[in-house]
């Protein structure tokens, strides 16, 4: 929870919330046993004789020039340093996180974690969509950093045109194909395998994994392609 500094025949306290504006995981990262630092007096219990010291607070909290810096629209670099259910964290300077939510990384592909496209530590580049200085939260985007493939998909695709297609994933009501020559994927519903049997699933019908389909509907608004 922190590191113990002798300041001369007495002990001062520096928490690992006062080490860094950033994030780290253990008081090692950033400070060596034996080293001679400089910190700061942040709080002092004269009844208790214990001091809290502090590290980060020789420098000013990164986020007090945030908006000077930062602003929605930007491309930022930054290092991904957790990663949730929901998205990633990633760092753009120390002490300064912005959230890549899971539905901001891909406009396409059907993403069930961060891990699925990120490892712990990566360099990526994401653009700002959002930011609050005084809550200290900012959003990010990856998907935004290339045109939305949905946008002209009813100019590209009409109903009635034949495809070929690769089976990518399966549901419980169907199966996800990535649709030819495009990043898009098309969604094959259970009930449109055949007229007159009931399937559970596509591989009841077949073990191939290219598959020659139908589109049914096409929307840009809803970003779908039934098949």
């Amino acid at each position: 929870f922190g590191a113990f500094i002798d300041l001369g025949g007495f002990d001062g306290l520096l928490h690992i919330t006062d080490i860094t504006w950033g994030r780290i995981n253990h008081p090692s990262d950033k400070v060596t046993l034996g080293s001679t630092i400089k910190v700061k007096v942040i709080d002092y219990d004269k009844e208790k004789n214990r001091i809290s010291l502090g590290l980060k607070q020789l420098n000013e909290d990164p986020w007090t020039g945030a908006s000077d810096k930062y602003s929605e629209g930007t491309q930022v670099k930054g290092k991904v340093v957790n990663m949730m259910n929901y998205g990633a964290f990633v760092e753009i300077q120390e002490g300064i996180e912005g959230l890549i939510h899971i539905s901001e990384i891909s406009w396409t592909k059907h993403i069930k974690h961060p891990s699925d496209m990120f490892k712990m530590g990566d360099k990526i580049e994401s653009k700002i969509l959002s930011l609050n200085v005084d809550d200290k939260k900012i959003s990010l985007g990856i998907k935004q950093l290339t045109d939305n493939p949905w946008d002209d998909v009813e100019d590209k695709f009409n109903v009635g045109d034949e495809l070929t297609c690769k089976i990518k994933n399966t549901v419980g009501n169907g199966t996800f194909v990535k649709i030819e020559n495009s990043s898009i994927e098309g969604f094959l519903h259970n009930n449109d395998l055949s007229w007159t049997r009931k399937y559970k699933s596509i591989s009841d019908l077949t073990s191939e994994q290219d598959i020659k389909v139908k589109i049914v509907d096409v929307s840009t608004k809803d970003k779908r392609i039934a098949l």
